[in-house]
């Protein structure tokens, strides 16, 4: 009886390990020859100025914060990630009682692509990746008025955690 005991407690746990799902920061989706990415200026497709260097400036600091990458020159790089602005729209998204405009969204559209370029390689792309932050132009309860510039850069924020986040991450 107790030899079908430990059968059965050996099957329980073998199960749990194979049914169980991990989740890991680490950098094991990194390949261990890539150490150092070039982020060249995003190209705009949009008719925003400046959109491009933006999103590029704070993809790099985010980079740089994660500190899995060593940021450097696209001819000392390992990897290099690539972007075009494909969109950007800032939208009326709620009205007051008086039917006023008061809550906006921005959203920003851009594709991207990653390649390792040691073995010449695709690591990952999006060809859509479009992130949105609402913002209110009024004092409301809990949130102070923003510009649409301030609202845009919290979009574009998401994008760039967004980018690192499928560059560094295991799974």
């Amino acid at each position: 009886m107790s030899r079908a005991r430990a059968w059965l407690a050996l099957c329980i746990a073998a199960a749990g390990c194979v049914c169980s799902c991990g989740y890991t920061t680490s950098s094991a989706s990194i390949p261990p020859h890539l150490k150092t990415l070039a982020i060249p200026v995003f190209e705009n497709g949009t008719t925003e100025p400046g959109l491009e260097q933006t999103i590029t400036t704070e993809v790099v600091a985010r980079f740089v914060a994660d500190n899995h990458f060593k940021i450097v020159d696209e001819r000392q790089a390992d990897a290099v990630l690539r972007g075009r602005v494909t969109s950007y729209k800032n939208t009326v998204f709620g009205f007051s009682v008086q039917t006023q405009s008061q809550e906006y969204q921005a959203a920003v559209g851009v594709s991207v692509i990653m390649k390792d370029v040691v073995r010449n390689r695709e690591l990952w792309h999006a060809d859509n990746l479009i992130k949105t932050a609402n913002y209110y132009v009024v004092d409301v309860p809990g949130q102070p008025a923003k510009t649409e510039l301030e609202g845009r850069q919290d979009a574009i924020k998401k994008i760039a955690d967004e980018i690192v986040a499928r560059t560094v991450q295991g799974w």
